[in-house]
């Protein structure tokens, strides 16, 4: 029998979880990277730990020596590497520690891989990224467009995505790049904008908050769900050749246009009145205004058209792009966040009512 064994960085992000749960019911073996800290970041896995084909260990992404003794340790047959610090606007505010995991973290693992004589039999999955394209200089973009970073993060996936392309031509080894972009779930991080945008929809249709303050709204983004891109990681480890792929849906929205579906999916029409920052967003149903602009959430540099082109990835790897669509995702993600709003406050209420027995005396 075929031996099965995966590696995941990043194993308790978005992206690491729902490979897991792909991979384990694909008959993996799955061994997840995690960081040692005082605060416990493993909700997304929570379910899976204990799973007999379900593993994890201590490592870090900036420390190479952790990295080889882990690898050697597992002996993988492929290494999906999802380990990044992946938030554009903190890379502006934290640019060495960003090149230090997004960029040097790749050669580490590649390295790694080296040091433990497994160059012919690991296969190499790296995460890159739409931002790469930055600046556009065509749309929509696929395997051939040029680069042009906007963003630390983005220069950082750049030396990323070259030394994977490096190592294969240089080494001979399979190590390929899926070029994502933006992919969302209800698993997503709360400080990126679309879960910000569904869970404000979600307490503002609950009445939990006012107002919700976003950046551009005119930025456009080529938006998929995170548990389809999974498989399309997979597929490109199972392909004949090491080829690096775009990993899109090829349809196109603005931030705009996702507040409208994810306010519709919890009850509330928006309208857009006004331009630029004196843009603002009322509902229409009361005439309050629940969206406002602010200029704390513009970039020192944005990009503004993301747009992918999955032909290749459709063709060569027999990969549904629109599996999920974009109103069914937004749907998804509102859901869980009216259902997560509403567990909170319930959650609120208890905690509330129990302090106030333990004030009186009534419960010990």
């Amino acid at each position: 029998m075929e031996r099965k064994v995966a590696l995941i960085t990043g194993v308790t992000g978005q992206d690491g979880s729902y490979l897991s749960e792909f991979l384990i019911e694909k008959g993996y073996d799955v061994h997840g990277i995690i960081r040692r800290s005082s605060v416990d970041y493993r909700e997304r896995i929570a379910h899976l730990e204990g799973h007999p084909q379900f593993h994890l260990h201590y490592a870090d992404m900036g420390d190479s020596m952790s990295l080889v003794k882990v690898i050697g340790k597992v002996q993988p047959t492929e290494i999906y590497n999802l380990a990044a610090q992946s938030h554009v606007q903190v890379s502006f505010d934290s640019p060495e520690f960003t090149a230090d995991v997004d960029a040097t973290g790749v050669l580490r693992v590649l390295e790694a891989v080296r040091a433990n004589h497994l160059e012919q039999t690991c296969r190499i999955y790296q995460a890159s990224t739409s931002e790469l394209y930055g600046k556009v200089e065509e749309v929509p973009q696929n395997e051939k467009t040029p680069f042009h970073p906007y963003s630390p993060y983005a220069v950082a996936k750049l030396y990323g995505f070259w030394i994977i392309k490096e190592y294969r031509e240089a080494y001979n080894m399979f190590c390929c790049s899926g070029i994502l972009f933006n992919h969302e779930s209800e698993r997503r991080g709360e400080t990126f904008v679309t879960r910000k945008i569904t869970l404000a929809a979600a307490r503002i249709a609950q009445g939990k908050q006012d107002k919700l303050y976003l950046g551009n709204l005119s930025s456009l983004r080529d938006w998929g769900y995170a548990k389809d891109y999974v498989e399309c990681m997979w597929l490109i480890l199972q392909h004949d050749t090491p080829e690096d792929f775009v990993i899109a849906t090829g349809v196109q929205h603005s931030v705009r246009e996702f507040c409208q579906y994810a306010f519709r999916a919890a009850g509330i029409e928006v309208e857009f009145k006004g331009e630029g920052m004196d843009e603002k967003g009322y509902d229409v149903k009361t005439g309050k205004c629940i969206i406002e602009v602010s200029p704390d959430f513009y970039r020192p540099t944005d990009v503004v058209n993301l747009w992918g082109d999955p032909t290749k990835a459709r063709k060569e790897l027999g990969w549904d792009p629109q599996k999920t669509t974009f109103e069914e995702l937004v749907s998804i993600m509102v859901k869980h966040d009216m259902q997560k709003v509403a567990a909170d406050h319930v959650a609120s209420v208890m905690r509330t009512n129990l302090a106030e027995y333990l004030e009186k005396g009534l419960v010990k």
